[in-house]
């Protein structure tokens, strides 16, 4: 990639990398714990509702006392966004409303955008990405998080002549999954309540990862990213182990489980039965990729790289990410290179709210992780069509009329001030996409 070169001539000429951390969370953490290594870039300021906690953040993992005292710290994300220095801003709060505000005012600040924010990515990101192109700023993924992976394995799968057959991501899944509430989450990752509360570990977010939300998120930005389709019916979370990638995930024409080429799909750790899969990809991502022709076919087997029956397709993937600690990657890029780790292209996905159970009027949702919905991955044509309330929108929303369990919410079932600037947004990208 040619970044530390670079990096090492800007540092030379007195010109570090600065950046700008918007939430001090886990995501944030991680990222602050590797700048220290990383000569010539510089966290300028650091932005979090409570900045005292921020600060704990940057001493739990390892910053000296100095460095703390010579990085700003504050409460509002848009007054990070607009320090003057900064090249690059990272916006790591996972709330979609603040996310979206806050990338626009780096863009109109000029600053570079690295939206580790993946909910406001997926729920206004093309008209983020349009704001930031005609500005002449950089809206990125952040490298790490599982999306920008699989951005980084399909555009090498392409730039190398593949078809890619399938692109994603895997994850523990079964069915029931959907249904878990912050209530029962922590049995599901065999923690007790008491254990997970003294880890400072957020019931709802836990839960986002594992009632499919997550999923349903992630994989409509791989789709908005590199242009795939998805899947008409939702994720399928087939059961499926490295070795079975290439012969699950190809089209039900020649055997798989796809509709087609070209789609996103989640692979499951788990049987149906809760047996684990055998050489699972839990914590990894994947592509599929297709031979086009014969001869590329006949290397697949001559270089053995394991194929389907058919020795036309074979499967790449990467058995774990990292998260927070390559977020530096997306940083330098971005000031380096002026180049995103993946970034929205069109609406081919979307995030939608779908109800955990019987809802009644008058309730209030309470979004992703809650109690209330779940987020399900489904084609933008088919979400335009229904009016389908993204699950973006469904924090603090009240019903207007019921909404049966396992059916999508839609924006009529609900109230949504439209004085809102995200809702203004939403509205923009159905206009527009």
């Amino acid at each position: 990639m040619n970044l530390m070169p670079k990096l090492a001539a800007r540092r030379e000429a007195g010109k570090p990398v600065r950046a700008a951390l918007i939430g001090a969370g886990k995501f944030g953490s991680m990222f602050l714990s590797q700048v220290p290594h990383i000569e010539g870039l510089e966290v300028a300021v650091i932005a979090d509702l409570d900045p005292e906690r921020a600060r704990a953040a940057c001493r739990n993992v390892g910053w000296d006392e100095a460095r703390i005292a010579r990085t700003r710290f504050v409460d509002d994300g848009i007054q990070a966004a607009r320090t003057d220095g900064v090249e690059v801003v990272l916006e790591a709060t996972g709330h979609p409303a603040a996310g979206a505000r806050h990338a626009l005012a780096a863009i109109e600040a000029g600053r570079h955008v690295v939206m580790v924010n993946v909910e406001a990515d997926v729920l206004v990101g093309p008209v983020l990405a349009r704001r930031a192109q005609a500005a002449g700023v950089v809206y990125s993924m952040a490298y790490g998080d599982q999306p920008a992976l699989v951005c980084e394995m399909v555009d090498w799968a392409r730039a190398t002549g593949f078809t890619v057959a399938a692109a994603g991501k895997g994850t523990k899944y079964l069915p029931a999954y959907h249904n878990v509430t912050p209530d029962d989450v922590w049995a599901h990752y065999g923690l007790t309540p008491e254990a997970a509360k003294a880890g400072g570990m957020n019931p709802q977010m836990f839960n986002s990862f594992l009632d499919g939300t997550k999923s349903a998120i992630e994989m409509a930005a791989i789709a908005n990213a590199c242009e795939l389709d998805v899947p008409e019916a939702g994720l399928g979370f087939p059961a499926c182990g490295v070795d079975d990638l290439a012969n699950v995930l190809r089209p039900r024409t020649v055997g798989g489980q796809l509709e087609r080429d070209g789609m996103v799909e989640v692979v499951s750790s788990l049987e149906r039965d809760g047996r684990p899969v055998f050489r699972d990809l839990r914590w990894g991502v994947y592509v599929v990729l297709k031979a086009p022709n014969d001869y590329a076919a006949a290397c697949f087997k001559q270089y053995g790289l394991p194929t389907d029956a058919t020795g036309r397709y074979a499967a790449m993937y990467k058995p774990f990410h990292l998260i927070g600690l390559e977020l530096p990657i997306s940083v330098l890029n971005a000031a380096l290179r002026q180049e995103p780790t993946g970034t929205t292209r069109s609406w081919r996905g979307d995030a939608v709210a779908v109800a955990k159970r019987a809802l009644k009027a008058g309730e209030t949702l309470d979004g992703e992780g809650g109690y209330t919905v779940y987020g399900r991955l489904m084609p933008a044509t088919a979400s335009r069509a229904c009016g389908a309330l993204p699950v973006g929108l469904a924090h603090g929303v009240k019903l207007r009329r019921d909404v049966a369990a396992g059916q999508p919410v839609t924006e009529a079932d609900v109230t949504l001030d439209e004085s809102q600037p995200i809702v203004s947004l939403r509205r923009e990208l159905l206009a527009t996409a």
